[in-house]
């Protein structure tokens, strides 16, 4: 018999090792990105102090489909905005072990444009 591993555990563990090499600082704080099937989110976490700077998702958006790359985009321009407010121009770029392409590379992208650099 064989044994299969789900597509997310895989993930997970891909996340715990990437998460084991990079961490956000107070100076560059990490901007760590979740994507489900109907959403998707990002935050700026400070890791020294334990506590998310700032954050966005399309649950909050009033968008007619929250899970396309054009979703992913707004995602990026208003966490970049947000992380302007606060005085945050570099970020490390934490992708939690989802492939860099579609909706994760679009939201990344995005971020990129409105202001922020990694």
């Amino acid at each position: 018999m064989i044994k299969r591993v789900s597509r997310n555990k895989l993930r997970q563990k891909r996340h715990t090792r990437v998460r084991g090499k990079i961490s956000g600082t107070s100076e560059c704080p990490r901007l760590s990105v979740f994507r489900s099937n109907k959403n998707i989110s990002a935050q700026i976490i400070d890791d020294e102090k334990g506590i998310t700077l700032a954050s966005a998702s399309t649950i909050n958006m009033d968008l007619t489909n929250k899970s396309n790359i054009e979703a992913a985009s707004k995602v990026g321009e208003e966490i970049a905005k947000k992380a302007i407010e606060n005085k945050i121009e570099t970020v490390v770029f934490d992708r939690s072990g989802y492939l860099y392409h579609g909706r994760v590379k679009a939201l990344a992208d995005a971020a990129r444009e409105a202001g922020l650099k990694f």
